[in-house]
């Protein structure tokens, strides 16, 4: 199954946490990097008093189910001390599930495709960016989303 992860991080050296989390998922039984896009900057969704993010998207093919991959990455967070103290808080490592193959699911632990997709310039650039012509399930095509975002406030490394 080929999915798409989101790594993002704003603590701690930043490119180090991101280089750290893609390694580790490279490591991973049954999964491999198979992408991954430029670094990516841009300021707290919340526009509270923290230091900028980067974010990148890695693509993946695996064999883990989506919810095993979504474990797999919550210990990943874990091993690099990631806190979760309240929502779009400073964090030493985020990593989201964007995609999964063409799956759509909705539970009570995952909801894929990630449902703010659609509004962040720094998952749907990057995207586009190693998967130009991508179909995301039920949204379309990754280029008209992208045409439908207000203001990018991002900049590539």
């Amino acid at each position: 199954m080929i999915a798409y992860i989101g790594l993002g991080s704003n603590l701690n050296n930043p490119k180090k946490q991101i280089k750290n989390a893609v390694l580790a998922l490279d490591a991973g039984e049954d999964l491999q990097v198979t992408g991954l896009s430029s670094l990516y900057q841009s300021p707290p969704l919340d526009g509270s008093n923290q230091p900028d993010y980067l974010n990148a998207i890695c693509r993946i093919n695996t064999h883990l189910t989506a919810l095993e991959l979504l474990y797999f990455c919550q210990r990943i967070e874990e091993n690099q001390h990631r806190i979760r103290e309240k929502k779009w808080g400073a964090r030493t490592i985020d990593l989201d599930i964007i995609l999964y193959g063409a799956q759509v699911v909705a539970s009570k632990q995952l909801v894929i495709p990630h449902p703010e997709m659609m509004n962040r310039a720094f998952v749907l650039l990057p995207l586009a960016e190693i998967e130009a012509d991508l179909k995301v399930p039920v949204l379309g095509k990754i280029s008209d989303l992208i045409d439908k975002l207000n203001d990018f406030k991002l900049q590539k490394l």
